[in-house]
C-alpha cells in the first residue's frame, strides 16, 4: 500500500512542477490559480511522501519519488511545454526509469 502513496506523491509531485510551469506562461488571477494548485499539490505530494516512509527506507522512498516526479515533469514538459524530445534526454529518461523500477525490486519492504 504505500508503493501506490509513493507512486501517487510522485504524480502530485509532476502536479506541484506542472503548476509551476503554467504559472510562468500566465498572469493575474490565472497565474494565482496556478500557484494554489501548486500549493495542493505540493502538500499533497509531501504527506503523501511523509505516510510512505513510514513503513519504506528513507532512501528508496526519496529517490523513487524524486524519480517519478522528474520522469513526469520532463514527459509534461515534452508534451505540454513543447521542450525538445531528443535521442540522448529520451535515452537518460529511459535510463532514470529502469533505476527507479531496480530500486522497487531490491527494496527489502
Amino acid at each position: 500500500m504505500n508503493w501506490i502513496l509513493l507512486i501517487i506523491g510522485g504524480l502530485f509531485e509532476v502536479g506541484f512542477a506542472t503548476c509551476l510551469g503554467k504559472a510562468k506562461e500566465s498572469s493575474g488571477v490565472t497565474a494565482t490559480i496556478w500557484m494554489g494548485g501548486f500549493l495542493v499539490c505540493l502538500t499533497i505530494s509531501m504527506v503523501l511522501l511523509y505516510k510512505a516512509t513510514q513503513t519504506l527506507p528513507i532512501g528508496t522512498a526519496y529517490a523513487v519519488w524524486t524519480g517519478i516526479g522528474a520522469v513526469g515533469t520532463v514527459l509534461v514538459g515534452i508534451f505540454i511545454f513543447k521542450e525538445p524530445a531528443d535521442f540522448w534526454r529520451v535515452f537518460f529518461i529511459t535510463t532514470l526509469i529502469a533505476s527507479i523500477i531496480g530500486l522497487k525490486f531490491v527494496s527489502s519492504h
